[in-house]
């Protein structure tokens, strides 16, 4: 057990043996952090909430009041193994949000990256993963092996199935149910979710010079308007990626896509 001498904890916390909480983290009033959990630097802890499982919490993280992180998965599956969660650094997490830890059979952890942002009430289901900068809105859930790329925005009441994919700097609007697939850059709407353009607000679509904008917008066109198969399609983004930087997410998005792409 290792707590930092300029680490503050609240009246009534339940700290367990076997925990590491780094140097200036506050813990709010009546909080439980159980053995095996590690705070880094710098990051707070709301009153009422409670860090479980083998959770690794990087640096400058805001984690807020009544949230439950690390807490066993409903994976029918699950028996007790040592599984958890790592999250990176700069992380905000609002009140009441619900973060699961992993499981074996999705490589024992559920994992977030940097500077993300979870509203209100966001369920985070086991072994999921998150890169870094996104965006999930109030009463939004995830549920279990889900993959949210960098960038991409959900907004609140969203729901996301199972082993779906959102691709990296899309947008899903308010009340969206993701069945599929969602390819990077794409904005989609509706339950089930459907596509309705380009997100071409994206700050990393906006920084991209004129010719990237537009090969991006042609395989939008050759996905959606020009019904060309798919497989045609992910040769065309094999062959420009070392072209174009902004082709890779959609390199990387068909690697992993397995559920077919919405419609």
């Amino acid at each position: 057990m290792s707590i930092s001498s300029s680490a503050q904890i609240g009246r009534h916390c339940v700290i367990e043996s076997g925990v590491n909480i780094g140097a200036r983290v506050r813990i709010g009033p009546f909080c439980t952090i159980a053995a095996g959990v590690d705070i880094g630097d710098g990051t707070m802890v709301g009153s009422h909430s409670v860090i479980n499982g083998l959770t690794r919490l990087g640096r400058d993280n805001m984690i807020g009041p009544y949230s439950s992180i690390g807490e066993v998965n409903q994976d029918l599956k699950y028996a007790n193994e040592a599984t958890g969660v790592v999250i990176g650094d700069r992380n905000r997490i609002e009140k009441h949000v619900t973060i699961h830890r992993g499981t074996l059979q999705g490589n024992g952890h559920t994992v977030i990256g940097h500077d993300n942002h979870f509203l209100n009430d966001v369920h985070i289901g086991h072994d999921c993963r998150i890169g870094d900068a996104t965006v999930i809105g109030d009463h939004s859930g995830l549920a279990g092996h889900v993959n949210i790329s960098d960038g991409a925005k959900l907004g609140l009441m969203c729901a996301v199935h199972q082993f779906c994919i959102v691709g990296a700097h899309s947008l899903i609007a308010d009340q969206s149910c993701v069945v599929q697939d969602v390819p990077p850059f794409v904005c989609a709407v509706g339950n089930r979710a459907f596509p309705i353009g380009l997100n071409s607000l994206s700050p990393v679509f906006l920084a991209a010079d004129i010719h990237q904008q537009e090969v991006i917008r042609t395989l939008y066109d050759r996905i959606y308007h020009q019904g060309i198969p798919i497989e045609d399609v992910k040769k065309d983004v094999r062959r420009l990626t070392s072209e174009f930087m902004l082709v890779a997410f959609f390199h990387a998005f068909f690697s992993g896509s397995t559920r077919g792409i919405i419609r």
